[in-house]
């Protein structure tokens, strides 16, 4: 039996698969919607480490720092409760770029939606934007959404 919270399950579309714990849930036994951009920041982590290879080959000279994140619930989550959370690049643009999450039960029923954007900064610098570097510009665009579909 595998007692990870949190493993990555396929590449294409990118997926991690997420357990509810009871440490994230309140006493009626619900996950906290405080634990969701747990959730998400988790999967966007496995996400952009496979992405860029290791530790940040494609683009050593900046740093991803998040602009903006958003979340849409669709079901609440009990402890021992699975979802997959497919992850693929939405829109890129010159300093950033958004990564689309969709997390779905086992049984096919959505859980969550949500978008992380990072915006590239020189490495060591959080007051300056940079642009995307043109190696990873290349590999999020091997990993957009066409169409609306991740696979």
């Amino acid at each position: 039996m595998n007692e990870s919270v949190e493993i990555v399950v396929a590449d294409r579309p990118f997926t991690v698969r997420r357990t509810a714990r009871w440490v994230d849930c309140d006493p009626a036994g619900v996950v906290y919607a405080g634990r969701y951009p747990d959730y998400l920041l988790g999967a966007v982590g496995h996400f952009l480490r496979a992405l860029r290879g290791a530790p940040v080959a494609l683009a050593p000279e900046v740093d991803l720092i998040c602009k903006h994140m958003a979340l849409t619930f669709q079901a609440s989550l009990c402890p021992d409760d699975v979802v997959d959370i497919r992850l693929g690049i939405g829109q890129v643009r010159e300093h950033s770029f958004d990564i689309v999450a969709e997390a779905r039960r086992l049984d096919g029923r959505s859980a969550f939606g949500g978008v992380f954007t990072p915006i590239c900064v020189p490495q060591g610098r959080l007051d300056k934007k940079a642009p995307i570097p043109p190696a990873l510009r290349q590999a999020l665009e091997r990993q957009l959404i066409v169409n609306g579909s991740m696979s």
